[in-house]
């Protein structure tokens, strides 16, 4: 999730079970054991431009890690802090500690992939339960939070923590409805997949993107819930085949070991890129969630396969139209 609501549910949790007087160190802490995980975007290489992609939500975002990262964020807020204001150190460890909790979990409800239990298991969880951002969840979970800090009272706190379980449960439900569509989808074409995904589009739990594949293509698809649910047609992409995509590859190169690596970290939703040539793209996530156009890809190198690392693109571009085109999905209308 963003950093925004990272930090406010770190709060909320601590603010729900401090003392009335200790509400605001609650939320100190909380804050910045919730935001705390996410220092791992750090870890990087100007050599490897996909190191990045194997720490973010790596071992700090690991179950196992909670008790030290919180002991870590607890001896900075001390050392900062604490030792002139004469905070307890047991308290300060406490509500971090508590902050830190929340944040693997909350990861976990996207579609990113989270390692929560490494380094037992590589398994990147990913419950697709909500947008990384969602104002509906995070406006509200904001004005609890600092409702609680200005009145010194937890039961903002509380009313805040209560309400992220049920805007969380409600995607959850929200999801397998889109799943349930996706596989009307996929029979109405004469398919039968072993898995239909859905995934969240930005910032709401009404529009989502499916994916299922089919033989050796996926199928993306756009799913608006409600009474009647809109289905919004999408695209077909081939499977990557690197003999047939890439037959120059050398499969024992660096740069093929590249793709595993984004085939690992993609959660093996990759594909050739149609529009740009040697270039492999994430088809999890994109503007239009019944679009393939990629919000992030990898770009291959013939002449340096195994010499150097292959490059990583970020796209942002939108198409004319796309935010109106997107608005008008999440409302159901007719494109």
């Amino acid at each position: 999730m963003d950093p925004v609501t990272q930090g406010t549910l770190g709060a909320a949790l601590p603010q729900s079970v401090a003392h009335p007087h200790k509400i605001g160190l609650a939320m100190l802490c909380g804050i910045a054991g919730g935001m705390a995980p996410d220092l791992d975007v750090l870890i990087r290489s100007a050599t490897d431009p996909l190191l990045f992609l194997e720490y973010h939500r790596q071992f700090t975002h690991s179950l196992i890690f909670i008790p030290l990262g919180a002991a870590l964020v607890a001896l900075v807020l001390w050392g900062a802090v604490g030792r002139r204001r004469d905070w307890a150190f047991r308290e300060i460890y406490l509500f971090a500690g508590l902050g830190y909790a929340t944040h693997a979990l909350l990861d976990a409800c996207t579609s990113y992939g989270t390692l929560l239990f490494w380094p037992f298991s590589q398994e990147r969880f990913a419950w697709n339960n909500v947008s990384i951002i969602d104002p509906l969840l995070t406006l509200p979970l904001i004005a609890l939070v600092l409702t609680s800090r200005l009145s010194h009272r937890r039961w903002p706190a509380v009313l805040g923590m209560l309400w992220a379980i049920g805007y969380l449960s409600l995607g959850v439900v929200a999801r397998d409805a889109a799943v349930e569509v996706g596989q009307q989808i996929a029979k109405g074409r004469g398919h039968t997949p072993q898995v239909v995904e859905a995934k969240p589009s930005f910032a709401n739990l009404f529009l989502w993107k499916t994916i299922y594949q089919q033989d050796e293509h996926y199928y993306v698809d756009a799913v608006r819930l409600g009474g009647e649910p809109v289905v919004y047609p999408g695209e077909v992409v081939a499977t990557l085949d690197l003999s047939r995509d890439f037959p120059w590859l050398d499969h024992n190169s660096l740069q093929a070991r590249d793709i595993e690596r984004f085939r690992w970290f993609s959660m093996g939703y990759i594909a050739a890129d149609p529009d740009f040539e040697n270039r492999i793209m994430d088809i999890r996530y994109s503007l239009l969630p019944n679009e393939i156009r990629p919000l992030w890809s990898i770009q291959l190198n013939p002449q340096s396969q195994d010499s150097e690392h292959v490059a990583y693109r970020v796209s942002r571009e939108r198409g004319a139209g796309t935010v109106g085109r997107l608005w008008s999905m999440i409302r159901g209308l007719p494109l």
